[in-house]
Parts: C-alpha cells; sequence; structure tokens
C-alpha cells in the first residue's frame, strides 16, 4: 500500500518476515502503540489495542452515518471481501456499508461486531478509501443485542422487529381485529383509536400519482399488524437516542409472512414519524419472493406497480430512503427501484460475497469444492429452517455426478446458490480455517471476482446518478 501521512506522522502495512503476518509500521508519533523500533520505523502488530489507536490517529477509518444518500451494504462472513467490495464501489458515488453483520450471522461464524468491523476497517486502511463508510449491526432484535455494537462504534442499527409483527392480522375478520387493536400498547404509541382514525380517516391522501384512502378495516388492520412493532422500534430507537451520538436507523418489516400493503407502509413510516423514530431507511415486505442469493422471485409486472406506489408513500412521507432487503443478486429489479425510488434507496447484500468466496474454491481447488459440496448438501434440509428459501436439493447433483467443468456452472443455478448460501454456518465450521487459507492465497482473484459481481449490482444506481 501507499503510506499515508498525516499530522506529521507515517502509517502502513508490511509483511513481517519475523511473524510472518503484515504489520502496521508507524513513523513518527508513536504514542499510543504497542511494538518495536527497528531503525527509524515502529512496528506494530496488528492486536485490537493497535487497531483501535490507528482508528483514533485517522478519522476517516471510523464509520459515520450515511444520511440519505443512495448507499449499499456489502456483507462479508469471512473477513476477506472488503478490498474487492472497495474495487467495486471506487467512483461510483454510491455511499458504502462495509462492515455489516448480524447477530444471527455472529453467532454462526463465531466472529464479534468488534471483529467485523477491525476487518473492514483494516481494508479501508490498506485499500486508501477516505470517503465516509459505515458500519450496520444488522437485525437487532431487542436492546439486549446493542452493547457490542455500540462499544464497537456501529454508525448503523437495523432494527428488526418481525417478532411483533401479527401476521394473522393479515386476514383476521374485522371483529377480531377491534379485539386486537384494542389491546395494543396504546402508552408507548402516545396516541388514542380515537387519534388514529381522526389521523388517518379524516380524507383520502394524495401522493405522487397514488391515492390511499383508510376504509376503518384497513387502518385498523395496520394498526393490529404493525402498531407493536412501531411500539417496540421506538423503545430501541430511543435507548439509541440516550447511548449512541450520531446513528442511522432502519426499520425493517421484511421478514414476515404476508406483503406491507401501501397503506400499512404509509402507516408505520407515519407513526415512526410521529413518535420522533429518527429513521433513514425502511424496509416494507414487498410483493414476491426475495430469497438469498437469487435474483426476485415472481411477476416484475406486479413488483413494478406495487414499487410505484411504496415509492409514492416514500417520497410523500419525506426524510427516508426504501431500504431492499435481500439486496443481493436481484438484477432485474435494480433499474425499476433506482427509477422509482429516485436514489433514494438502501440496498442491503450478505451471504452473495460468500457464494464468490465458493466460486474461487471451485475454480483453484475442485477436490475441496467437491467436499464443500457435498457436505452442504448434507446439512441444507436442516440450515434451511431460518431462512426464506425455495431452493429443491434433489435438483443439486452430488459432486460424483460432476466433471471439473461442470463445478462452476453451479453458480448460477438457482437451487445450487442456496443449498451453499444458507450451508455457510456449518461450512465454516467444518472447513473454515481451510476456506480461509484458500482464499489468502488467491486474495487478488477473490478481489476481480468481488468487483465484477458487484459492479453487476451498482449499475443501475450508478447510472441514475450520473445520468448515464
Amino acid at each position: 500500500m501507499k503510506p499515508i501521512y498525516y499530522n506529521d506522522s507515517t502509517y502502513y502495512l508490511a509483511f513481517d518476515r519475523e511473524s510472518q503476518r503484515n504489520t502496521l509500521c508507524v513513523e513518527g508519533d508513536v504514542s499510543g502503540f504497542e511494538g518495536e523500533h527497528r531503525g527509524g520505523t515502529y512496528w506494530c502488530p496488528l492486536t485490537p489495542e493497535n487497531t483501535a489507536a490507528l482508528r483514533e490517529r485517522l478519522p476517516w477509518l471510523r464509520p459515520q452515518p450515511l444520511g440519505l444518500a443512495t448507499s449499499f451494504g456489502f456483507g462479508d462472513r469471512l473477513g476477506l471481501a472488503t478490498p474487492g467490495h472497495i474495487a467495486a464501489v471506487t467512483g461510483t458515488g454510491i455511499a458504502p456499508i462495509f462492515a455489516q453483520q448480524s447477530v444471527r450471522e455472529n453467532a454462526r461464524t463465531g466472529r464479534s461486531p468488534q471483529k467485523v468491523l477491525d476487518d473492514a476497517m483494516w481494508a479501508v486502511f490498506e485499500m486508501g478509501w477516505q470517503a465516509p463508510w459505515g458500519a450496520d449491526a444488522d437485525h437487532v432484535k431487542e436492546i439486549s443485542d446493542l452493547p457490542p455494537f455500540i462499544a464497537a462504534g456501529y454508525s448503523f442499527y437495523t432494527i428488526d422487529p418481525n417478532e411483533y409483527v401479527d401476521n394473522a392480522a393479515h386476514t383476521d375478520p374485522l371483529e377480531r381485529l377491534k379485539d386486537k387493536v384494542a389491546r395494543l400498547p396504546w402508552e408507548s404509541l402516545g396516541i388514542t383509536l380515537e387519534g388514529l382514525h381522526q389521523l388517518y380517516r379524516a380524507h383520502p391522501l394524495r401522493l405522487d400519482g397514488v391515492t390511499l384512502e383508510f376504509s376503518e378495516e384497513i387502518l385498523l388492520r395496520a394498526a393490529a399488524k404493525y402498531g407493536q412493532a412501531v411500539a417496540h422500534i421506538k423503545t430501541i430507537a430511543d435507548f439509541l437516542v440516550e447511548n449512541v451520538s450520531a446513528f442511522d436507523l432502519e426499520a425493517s418489516v421484511d421478514e414476515t409472512e404476508t406483503p406491507t400493503s401501501p397503506e400499512e407502509h404509509y402507516f408505520i413510516a407515519n407513526e415512526l414519524r410521529r413518535l420522533d423514530v429518527p429513521f433513514v431507511s425502511l424496509a416494507p415486505r414487498f410483493v414476491g419472493s426475495f430469497e438469498k442469493g437469487v435474483d426476485y422471485v415472481g411477476d416484475l409486472g406486479v413488483f413494478d406497480q406495487e414499487l410505484e406506489k411504496h415509492a409514492a408513500v416514500m417520497h410523500a412521507v419525506g426524510g427516508y430512503k426504501l431500504s431492499i432487503h435481500t439486496g443481493s443478486d436481484k438484477f432485474s429489479i435494480y433499474p425499476s427501484v433506482a427509477a422509482q425510488a429516485r436514489n433514494l434507496v438502501h440496498v442491503k447484500t450478505a451471504g452473495t460475497s460468500y457464494l464468490e468466496a465458493l466460486r474461487i474454491v471451485a475454480s483453484v481447488d475442485r477436490p475441496f469444492f467437491r467436499e464443500i459440496l457435498d457436505f452442504a448438501r448434507a446439512r441444507y434440509e436442516t440450515d434451511r429452517a431460518t431462512y426464506h428459501v425455495s431452493g429443491v436439493l434433489a435438483k443439486v447433483p452430488a459432486s460424483a455426478a460432476l466433471n471439473d467443468t461442470e463445478l462452476p456452472r453451479l453458480f448460477e443455478q438457482f437451487d445450487a446458490r442456496q443449498v451453499l448460501h444458507v450451508t455457510f454456518g456449518s461450512v465454516l465450521d467444518q472447513y473454515g480455517d481451510r476456506l480461509k487459507e484458500t482464499l489468502l492465497a488467491n486474495l487478488g482473484l477473490y478481489e476481480q471476482y468481488l468487483q465484477a459481481h458487484f459492479k453487476r449490482h451498482l449499475a443501475s444506481f450508478e447510472q441514475l446518478m450520473t445520468g448515464g
């Protein structure tokens, strides 16, 4: 890397032959670092303490809130993908989130929020990225999830209240809805049922080319379905306001059984605004299916019609972005999302970088990839339980049925991508060290694969921003 000169000191990474590892070299003021002098250079191992010291010295190494900028979340389950993410996003004008992992993913990968952030930070340092970037505490469900993310300095918090969403309210009869609404936490919501009626039913809402009209049933259904979730988001948001000086907040109701109607989207966004929840993005549950590792599943025409309404709601309420989950590999809808949202959009990806890692293995160590494939096939029916996927195991051949040239083609096949995707935790438990060693020996190739893969993801949003 090129040395960085800042405030009368110089910083760079160099390979230390004694430890056989990359080491931080500091020339100038070395206070706060731990290491040893070799001539005029202070050699510092990449310990958590030295990582924190460097972050204090170079302000651009600290994640920041990104606000309403068009943004893109790059999940990295192995801690080795950020250089490829940086290569892809450089020059696009899109604001990146380089550190992004959920509580569930941390548990499955054996990483901590601090480790995820530090891995991203060292890549930011090495690649010379000095523009703002974010760190996303993804799918936070309870206040108890927050402390390690806050301590690490995360700048973006995705609140997942889906356990508080009443999916049955989507089809409940009117009398049942009335009963459920009567039992909502009205004190937390800071309003009465009569107040809701006055707020939402006084007149039709004429938005940007879209008219919403809340009948009694539509209002009660929205309140019964999402009222407790709104109250829960408010509770977590209040905790963050008290404990974090500056942050972005996302409300995410995408992992539910039923779609979010435009009226329900308006209800959620408007209630959060009324309650002074400082959210900058909202992820509805759109029509169709947003499955892991594959393109959008559903009628594109219907999706476009509904997206137009959701975008109109977002523009009318104002002050936030549409967030797309699971956003990876949804190439067929990116142009519509960019155009309708007018780039007030956040796209969140996760396991697709892991799939690119496996693509590397399939290219450079085919016997190893065969082991992973057969192991993933054996784990799929168990591991898929916590994911929304429809991949059919019977459509994914065992490795013995494939010749070497057929192995890379699995990454273009719907069912195979999902089998490989959702078994990542089990694969890392079994093969994690070996997989990382393979990638470390092929980091340049991994960066190339990731750059090409994410350039496809970013193209529609970049074109709209630049007018290309």
